[in-house]
C-alpha cells in the first residue's frame, strides 16, 4: 500500500459517489475581488510550533521514506515525492540545514537509481505500468525534486556553499535533460500537455522551478512557452488553466473548474487530485505568472466555503458535492500563506501529517 492510501486509511477515506446530475456550469470566471476571508481572531500558530509537529515523524519518516527512494520504480518516486515537498517546505520555513541535507540525499537517491533508456537519456520504469517509463510518475517526483533546487538557490548561504552548489549543479544538470528535456523531445502534446488539469499543472511547477535555475537562454525560453501554454493555450485544448475556471455552482466567489480541458460539466475536479492544481498555482503566483491576488482569494473561497465549509465535512469535488476525506497536504494547505484567516482556519484542520506541517510551517513563516 502506498505512503498516501497508508494516509488515507488512518483518517477513514469515505468515498461517496456524487448523486448530483452533472451540469455545465456556464461562463468563464472574470477577476474576482480580492478581498480576504475575515481577519484573523488571533494570533497565528508560528513557525516553531509547525516544526515541532513535523519532527514528531522525523524517525519515522526515515523508514517508510528511505527505501522508497532507493528504489528504480518510479511508482515509489511517487510516493516519496509527498516527504521531499514537506523537507523543502521545512527547509524554506527555517533556513534548518537538516532538512535540506535530507531532500538532497533523497533526490540524489532516486538520481542514483536510473538508468540508460532510449534516446541516449536515463529513467526509471515501474511495474505498475508493466515495466514502462511512466511520465506521470516522473512529474509527480520532478516537481518536488525541482523545487528543491530552488530552494537551494534562493538561500544565499548554501548556494555560496561549495559544496551544495557542486551538487545542485548536478541536480540541475540531470533534471533538465534525463526529465524535462526526454519527456519534451518524446512529443509534447503526449507526455507535458496531458489530458487531464493536475497532469498537466505538474509539469507547468516543473518549468516554472527550472526556469528560475537555468543557466541555458535557450532552455529558459522553452520553460516559458511552457508555463504560458499551462496557463493558456494547452496544445490541442483551445485553452488553458486560466480558461478553465468559471464561477462556482456553490459560491459564486469562488471557483470551479472541470479536469477535462474545454469542460464545464459537474462535478467538476476531484478535490484529491486538485490538490496537483494548487500546487503549481500556488508557486506559479509567487513567480509572478498570470496568476493574480483576485485568484488566490477565489481558490481560497473554494477551499472554505465550498471544499471544507466546517468541522469536519469535506466535500469530493469542487462543485461542493460527494464526500471526502479532507487530504489537503499536497495543495490546496499552501493557500494559507495568501491569507490569514484561511491559515487559521486550516489551524484547526484534523486531517494532519508531516507534509501538511511543513507547509503550515512555510505559510506561517510567508505571512
Amino acid at each position: 500500500m502506498s505512503r498516501r492510501a497508508l494516509l488515507l486509511a488512518a483518517f477513514g477515506s469515505v468515498a461517496a459517489a456524487c448523486s448530483a446530475k452533472e451540469k455545465d456550469v456556464t461562463g468563464a470566471l472574470s477577476p474576482l475581488p480580492a478581498e480576504p476571508e475575515a481577519q484573523a481572531a488571533a494570533p497565528l500558530k508560528p513557525v516553531s510550533y509547525w516544526a515541532g509537529l513535523f519532527l514528531r515523524s522525523w524517525n519515522y519518516q526515515t523508514q517508510t521514506a528511505l527505501p522508497m527512494t532507493r528504489s528504480a520504480d518510479s511508482w515509489d518516486h511517487y510516493n516519496v515525492s509527498y516527504t521531499v515537498d514537506a523537507l523543502v517546505a521545512m527547509f524554506r520555513a527555517t533556513g534548518e540545514r537538516r532538512y535540506l541535507d535530507r531532500a538532497l540525499q533523497y533526490t540524489e537517491n532516486v538520481v542514483a537509481t536510473a538508468v540508460p533508456r532510449r534516446g541516449g537519456y536515463l529513467g526509471w520504469v515501474s511495474a505498475q505500468e508493466d515495466g514502462d517509463e511512466v511520465p506521470l510518475y516522473e512529474s509527480y517526483f520532478w516537481r518536488y525534486g525541482t523545487a528543491l533546487l530552488v530552494a537551494l538557490r534562493e538561500n544565499p548561504s548554501a548556494y555560496a556553499d561549495a559544496s551544495y552548489r557542486t551538487r545542485y549543479n548536478r541536480l540541475l544538470s540531470f533534471a533538465e535533460k534525463h526529465v524535462f528535456e526526454k519527456w519534451y523531445s518524446r512529443g509534447p502534446d503526449e507526455t507535458i500537455y496531458r489530458e487531464r488539469t493536475h497532469m498537466t499543472a505538474h509539469w507547468g511547477l516543473i518549468a516554472t522551478n527550472l526556469a528560475r535555475c537555468t543557466t541555458d537562454a535557450g532552455r529558459r525560453a522553452r520553460y516559458a512557452a511552457v508555463i504560458a501554454d499551462v496557463d493558456q493555450h494547452v496544445p490541442g485544448y483551445g485553452g488553458g488553466l486560466k480558461q478553465q475556471m468559471r464561477r462556482n455552482p456553490a459560491e459564486a466567489t469562488a471557483y470551479f473548474w472541470s479536469d477535462v480541458w474545454g469542460s464545464g460539466q459537474r462535478p467538476g475536479q476531484d478535490v484529491s487530485h486538485g490538490n496537483g492544481v494548487m500546487a503549481y498555482v500556488v508557486e506559479a503566483r509567487d513567480r509572478g505568472t498570470t496568476w493574480t491576488k483576485a485568484d488566490m482569494a477565489a481558490f481560497s473561497r473554494l477551499l472554505t466555503r465550498v471544499v471544507w465549509p466546517g468541522g469536519t465535512t469535506y466535500r469530493a469535488y469542487v462543485d461542493g458535492t460527494g464526500a471526502d476525506n479532507g487530504w489537503f497536504s499536497d495543495g490546496f494547505v499552501k493557500l494559507g500563506r495568501y491569507d490569514a484567516a484561511v491559515q487559521q482556519r486550516l489551524e484547526n484542520h484534523k486531517v494532519v501529517n508531516d507534509q501538511f506541517a511543513a507547509n503550515m510551517a512555510l505559510n506561517a513563516r510567508i505571512l
